[in-house]
């Protein structure tokens, strides 16, 4: 199979080996990432998103901890830089 290249896919994949520090299992590690938390496959009949959305229904949030046994992982890959603001920013 052969993918045609274009601007779009040239960014995700460098975004992918920048967020993977792979190269030659990038494609590899993201579709095994889709696959496990999208699910409603034979390989993975129930995805991690649907058990993640059922247990914060269930619950009304879910912790990092929660989050990280549902991904069964002692880790989560994620960086993230948020704020918070309340009231009119001028």
């Amino acid at each position: 199979m052969r993918l045609r290249m274009t601007d779009t896919r040239e960014r995700r994949m460098e975004y992918l080996l920048e967020a993977t520090g792979e190269k030659s299992k990038v494609l590899d590690r993201a579709a095994e990432f889709y696959l496990q938390m999208r699910g409603d496959t034979a390989a993975v009949p129930n995805g991690a998103f649907v058990d993640l959305m059922e247990k914060a229904e269930q619950q009304g949030s879910v912790t990092a901890e929660e989050i990280a046994a549902v991904l069964d992982t002692e880790e989560l890959p994620v960086k993230a830089q948020m704020s918070w603001s309340v009231g009119q920013i001028d």
